[in-house]
């Protein structure tokens, strides 16, 4: 290798390895918070951690669940995305860059691969129509059948990452 193809290379930006990326997971992070202690979500499930709602073995949490380490929220969080992961390849057939991907891992780690597959999201993106898959991150901003603030930032966010 020349020494002009080793310092590119030397500088190239490490290639997408298909996973969501250190931005989609500041927003759930972020968004869904932190609690080492068991509480009902706005939609009424028990959760854990950073929004977990399944424990490593794949039972959903309960309200007896004890509390946690932020190791084992770690674990829980990565064995959710990993979900959502599959299922966003699944259900995707447009090509997505890594910040696509990303915003729609947030997006279904929150309301559900369910809720994804049936969206008009999911339609709009896999016929090609980028921008207005886009439009509709903010429709999904409610919460047991309320309107969150929080929903309408974190869909802002999701939106904004999508677009980038």
């Amino acid at each position: 290798m020349s020494v002009h193809n080793t310092l590119l290379a030397a500088h190239e930006k490490p290639r997408w390895d298909g996973t969501m990326n250190e931005a989609g997971m500041d927003i759930v992070k972020t968004f869904e918070g932190w609690s080492s202690s068991v509480y009902q979500c706005s939609a009424g499930r028990w959760t854990v951690g950073w929004g977990s709602t399944w424990d490593h073995r794949g039972n959903p949490i309960t309200s007896k669940q004890s509390d946690i380490t932020e190791e084992y929220g770690t674990t829980l969080l990565r064995r959710e995305v990993s979900h959502v992961e599959k299922a966003i390849r699944r259900l995707i057939t447009a090509e997505l860059t890594e910040n696509m991907f990303s915003a729609l891992c947030s997006f279904t780690y929150n309301v559900g691969t369910g809720n994804l597959q049936r969206s008009t999201l999911r339609m709009k993106l896999n016929r090609g129509q980028y921008e207005d898959a886009a439009d509709e991150f903010p429709k999904w901003r409610r919460a047991g059948g309320r309107v969150l603030r929080g929903l309408v930032r974190r869909r802002k966010r999701e939106k904004e990452l999508f677009l980038t």
